[in-house]
């Protein structure tokens, strides 16, 4: 079995990122022996697909549980078609957190628990259209002009 926990740097003693698929690092961790593979995420700053890749690299790297704090709608549905576990809200140290799975303390989610663009920019409050006050962008500009098919009133 392999862990793999978003990290905000490269060591077990770092915090735990709590974006996913715009963390900086993956950890992936055998819980047996705590051999760890660091691997940077060179998706981090991507303009889109964040998460997919991200769950595409731990799969590929053979991580059967996902240890996170925020897990979006895409990444989420890529991390369940390959089987991975997802445990969302973790917070702490990544070799804290490795020991708290261990010992049966986290269970995994049957959803996202985050919008679409989690994250995105560096700040996991914006560019959330509805979440954390304000990040929506209001690009409707009313362009509606009212000029639809309907037939209105008293035809």
């Amino acid at each position: 079995m392999k862990i793999a926990v978003s990290a905000i740097g490269p060591s077990l003693d770092e915090e735990v990122d709590p974006r996913f698929g715009r963390c900086q690092y993956f950890i992936i961790v055998d819980p047996d022996t705590m051999e760890a593979e660091i691997l940077d995420n060179s998706n981090a700053n991507a303009a889109g697909g964040a998460g997919i890749s991200a769950g595409q690299t731990i799969s590929s790297k053979g991580a059967t549980v996902l240890l996170t704090g925020n897990c979006g709608p895409n990444a989420f549905q890529t991390l369940s078609a390959a089987n991975i576990a997802v445990i969302t809200g973790v917070s702490g140290k990544v070799r804290d957190a490795i020991q708290k799975y261990k010992a049966g303390e986290y269970q995994s989610t049957t959803q996202a628990n985050v919008v679409d663009h989690f994250g995105k920019d560096g700040n996991p409050n914006m560019g959330n259209p509805g979440m954390f006050g304000g990040g929506g962008r209001g690009m409707g500009k009313g362009g509606g002009r009212g000029m639809g098919r309907g037939r209105g009133m008293g035809q």
